[in-house]
């Protein structure tokens, strides 16, 4: 296998590899390189859940997602998942729970998603990057599930993170 890069931004990386793939054949494979993520569902003391609509240039316009961000170098994830629920949305978890974890595009990322649930939310500071434009938008979790079934959180990590924290809560979680 050889590799090129291609472009380095200031987040990520594009290289070009020559892989073999399982039938033998050789290809070149364009990849972003990405750190890995985590995103997080915040559920406030009252059952809601607190998503952030957050302006998305590559998708022309804002939308309805849950915290996230990626993870930094030698950062765990959970900790990634606390550390984006405090700077977005201005909340602290008293505790975070793992729902999964996703790879939402591996045709051309190697970017991994980790998910979690967050619990016993108290006031922090938010503290936005300057790249961050958001509303904080508390809602009922059971109308979050309705939007991600309807199409209004079209998000692919919001709608996987909900689904799992809704299996879970009928599975006997919290």
């Amino acid at each position: 296998m050889s590799e090129r890069r291609v472009q380095r931004g200031a987040r990520f990386e594009l290289i070009t590899e020559r892989v073999t793939l399982p039938n033998g054949e050789s290809t070149w494979v364009d990849l972003l390189k990405h750190p890995g993520a985590a995103a997080v569902v915040p559920f406030l003391d009252d059952g809601r859940v607190l998503l952030i609509r957050q302006y998305r240039h590559a998708a022309g316009g804002y939308l309805l997602e849950v915290p996230a961000g990626k993870l930094d170098p030698g950062e765990a994830p959970e900790v990634c998942a606390a550390r984006e629920l405090e700077e977005e949305t201005g909340y602290r978890a008293g505790r975070v729970e793992k729902l999964g974890a996703i790879w939402p595009s591996p045709g051309f990322t190697d970017e991994k998603i980790h998910l979690y649930a967050a619990y016993d939310l108290r006031e922090a500071e938010q503290r936005l990057e300057d790249d961050e434009v958001i509303e904080l938008v508390p809602m009922a979790f059971d109308e979050a599930i309705r939007r991600v079934r309807d199409g209004g959180i079209d998000d692919a990590k919001t709608g996987m993170a909900l689904l799992l924290a809704a299996e879970r809560r009928r599975s006997g979680g919290r």
